[in-house]
């Protein structure tokens, strides 16, 4: 099995093409005008609620900056949102390399763009349970699929991605893409890449614990 070893890596990298899919919502009034106001000419491209949240934002300026996932993939949504941004495209745009040839080629051939900066944030799974009289099915349903897949593969690639799921962070990457003509560094986006498998890690963790303790028997109700 041959192995791809990265040789060559940019410090800094001008952020053209940015994911936002969240459900914590919070922040991006703020976050949203002052990213396009450091990175001029971003393309944002986003799913359902939080496209909408962002149309708002924008206003006019909406027509030239956003960018339906489902428009991009060519795929619309699923009902009620089960599936949004689980595509080949949106992966292949997470996972390229700078300077690897065959990826290039993927992307003029499948007209995919390098994403640079995913922003996502997961179901509140842990805020579901924590009701009184939440039931399995109603955590079941807060289990979040493309979220974590997005958020693991935009940290594995920190060598071009930054990986942000902490609206506490926003100010900071603002700053940051300021201060340095609409780019991350390299050492943001490892920072980021840190926090990013840490909150997929918890995440998972807060799954698999509230599984070990609920009994077959509340669950087996809902099935015939």
């Amino acid at each position: 099995m041959s192995v791809n070893v990265v040789e060559k890596v940019d410090g800094p990298v001008a952020v053209r093409h940015v994911l936002i899919s969240v459900s914590d919502k919070s922040g991006l009034e703020k976050f949203v005008p002052a990213l396009c106001k450091a990175c001029p000419g971003v393309k944002i491209l986003s799913t359902g609620g939080t496209f909408g949240h962002i149309a708002k934002i924008l206003g006019e300026g909406a027509r030239d900056t956003l960018i339906q996932v489902s428009d991009y993939t060519g795929q619309p949504e699923t009902q009620g949102g089960l599936v949004k941004t689980l595509d080949f495209k949106i992966y292949l745009g997470l996972l390229t390399e700078t300077y690897n040839e065959a990826h290039q080629k993927d992307l003029e051939r499948t007209g995919a763009v390098a994403i640079d900066m995913v922003v996502v944030n997961l179901y509140p799974f842990s805020e579901t349970i924590s009701r009184p009289g939440a039931t399995p099915e109603q955590a079941r349903g807060q289990i979040d699929i493309g979220g974590p897949c997005m958020i693991r593969a935009s940290a594995k690639n920190f060598l071009r991605v930054a990986s942000v799921v902490d609206p506490a962070d926003y100010p900071t990457i603002v700053s940051d893409l300021s201060a340095n003509s609409g780019c991350t560094s390299l050492r943001t986006r490892y920072r980021l890449a840190r926090k990013a498998f840490a909150h997929t890690a918890a995440y998972d963790r807060a799954i698999a614990d509230y599984l070990a303790v609920t009994p077959f028997d509340s669950v087996s109700p809902c099935y015939k």
